[in-house]
């Protein structure tokens, strides 16, 4: 229970971070708070403050604190708009140039959000302030300066000015490719650590479904975003049956397609249509769609990410090898991850170790395949990409357990046959027979279980 409560916490976290309207909302709001309630305190603590504060806050005559208030809001509109105006810049040139799939890591990142939030709060503030200074002629009652209030937006607008250089430093950092890319591959070992289960965690085996189980349609076309396996567990738990879910985070339902099987977990059937109706409607309801990937359950949305990096800097209009080497190495330590959790169909089992929910998921070999299929495509008419293919084989076949050297082995195979079909003198052929004989070995030592030495060679077949 608590596994399913923390994931649902990181989906709403990723779903409130990819908005990049709540923090600066919520920064008017506060700013309206403030606007109208230390004017209030000013006016309590007014001529009672102790000297050393007295003597720092703003001084100046009703006339000196409009000017003040009125040059902080003029002022901190305008950055707002400079700041939105850098901000989209950066969305279409990550959209242009590396790939649509990152705009939502710019939408989320909490630098530019905060620094949203602090104009416009600053800006917001200083409007409400600016409408309680009142001059002794302007109306029956005495002439009104809050001064602790103009000193806040004071101080407000120096942290803006700060915020900006900052936001500017931040901002030339986030577009770099390498900060992109690096910035992908956390969030999908975030998600990978969050959503699968350890090696050593242990998983029953599935039970076997009967030859006809009921199934449950696709209510709603969508991508599949969220899963909630509490839920599933719990509905299949009060009813004493077995729901088998089809479809994994990531994947595009289309209504009218299976998407879960149910059965009981004795003999018989569920013909009840009171438990019937539950199981559909609450299966319904522990799946999400939405018209986007996201990152809170999608394991291969990581992947997905970086092989679109890949794949556009290897387009003819880019034609940037050098930053498909670079996301080629993210994805291979991103794949070698994957190697530490338990990966394809997963049972879920209830407080009493009772096998009740089955979960799909992709293999190693999926994983896998859905990395470098593009990229070996696109790419092995480079000779710098192929080598670096061969050398993501090398690196996971260095490390995999004897389950995924055959995915490994056989994408060996398939990058040797596009190599053979390009046009490579003599020494690029030599380099790839090199890096094919070095994959082989490390899954002969693999299986072997010999740590010796990484370099040794063993003959490619046929040779």
């Amino acid at each position: 229970m608590n596994g399913s409560i923390h994931k649902g916490l990181h989906v709403a976290r990723d779903a409130f971070r990819a908005q990049l309207w709540p923090l600066p909302i919520a920064g008017v709001v506060l700013a309206v708070l403030a606007g109208v309630l230390l004017p209030h305190l000013d006016a309590h603590v007014d001529g009672d403050l102790p000297g050393w504060l007295d003597a720092l806050v703003f001084s100046g005559d009703p006339g000196a604190s409009r000017t003040v208030l009125d040059a902080v809001a003029g002022s901190l509109i305008t950055v707002t708009a400079l700041t939105f105006s850098l901000t989209v810049v950066t969305l279409q040139l990550a959209s242009s140039q590396f790939s649509p799939r990152l705009l939502r890591n710019f939408t989320q990142d909490l630098f530019v959000q905060v620094t949203l939030a602090l104009f416009l709060a600053t800006f917001t503030y200083s409007l409400t302030v600016l409408r309680v200074v009142r001059s002794s002629g302007e109306s029956a009652s005495a002439g009104f300066v809050p001064r602790l209030a103009v000193t806040t937006s004071f101080l407000l607008a120096l942290a803006s000015v700060v915020g900006l250089v900052l936001f500017l430093a931040h901002l030339t950092r986030q577009i770099r490719v390498e900060t992109m890319l690096s910035n992908v591959h956390m969030d999908a070992s975030l998600t990978a650590s969050t959503n699968l289960p350890n090696l050593d965690a242990g998983s029953p085996p599935a039970p076997q479904p009967p030859s006809q189980p009921a199934m449950v349609s696709v209510a709603s076309s969508g991508f599949l975003v969220r899963v909630d396996q509490g839920k599933l567990l719990h509905l299949a738990d009060s009813i004493d049956a077995v729901i088998s879910l089809y479809r994994e985070p990531g994947e595009f339902l289309l209504g009218g397609t299976p998407l879960a099987s149910y059965w009981p977990r004795g003999e018989g059937s569920i013909t009840d249509p009171d438990d019937v109706a539950k199981l559909r409607k609450g299966i319904h309801d522990a799946v999400s769609t939405g018209p986007e990937r996201t990152a809170a359950q999608d394991v291969g949305y990581g992947l997905r990410q970086l092989t679109d990096v890949v794949n556009k800097a290897l387009s003819p209009g880019i034609n940037d090898p050098t930053t498909a080497v670079h996301a080629l190495g993210h994805t291979a330590a991103l794949l070698a991850e994957l190697m530490g959790y338990q990966l394809g169909a997963t049972t879920l089992t209830n407080d009493n170790d009772v096998p009740r929910v089955i979960l799909a998921r992709p293999t190693f070999a999926e994983y896998l395949d859905s990395a470098i299929t593009q990229p070996r495509k696109y790419g092995t008419s480079d000779p710098m990409v192929a080598s670096s293919l061969y050398q993501l084989l090398w690196g996971l076949a260095c490390n995999a357990p004897s389950q995924h050297h055959p995915a490994i082995a056989d994408q060996l195979e398939r990058l040797q046959k596009s190599v053979a079909r390009q046009a490579f003198d003599n020494v690029e052929q030599g380099n790839f027979a090199r890096w094919h004989r070095k994959v082989l070995a490390a899954l002969l030592r693999q299986q072997d279980g010999d740590d010796g030495d990484p370099t040794t060679e063993v003959p490619a077949p046929g040779s």
